[in-house]
C-alpha cells in the first residue's frame, strides 16, 4: 500500500516521521522505515523505496499533503548533497 491508497481509507493519515534528515544520521537503505502512517482503519510504516542520504522532509507532520506529493528528498551520496544545497 502507498501513500496514495492510504489516503481513500480516511479523511487523510497522520504522519510520523521515522527518520532523520542530516549527513550525521547515516544513509538510509531501501527498506528503512522512513514514516509512519495512521489512518482510521490502518496504521504502517512507509519505508524508503532507495538507498541514499535523507536530505530533506518536504512535508511537517501535521501538513495535509496532497496525495502524489514527495514528502522527502533522498540523494544518492553525500557528494550529491553538497551539490544541491549550494
Amino acid at each position: 500500500m502507498n501513500f496514495a491508497e492510504a489516503r481513500r481509507h480516511s479523511e487523510g493519515p497522520r504522519f510520523h516521521w521515522r527518520a532523520k534528515e542530516s549527513l550525521q544520521h547515516g544513509p538510509k537503505k531501501a527498506g528503512d522505515p522512513l514514516v509512519e502512517l495512521e489512518t482510521e482503519k490502518v496504521s504502517y510504516e512507509l519505508e524508503s523505496a532507495f538507498t541514499g542520504i535523507l536530505t530533506r522532509l518536504l512535508a511537517h507532520e501535521t501538513a495535509e499533503v496532497p496525495v502524489g506529493e514527495p514528502l522527502c528528498e533522498i540523494a544518492e551520496s553525500a557528494a550529491k548533497t553538497a551539490r544541491t544545497k549550494k
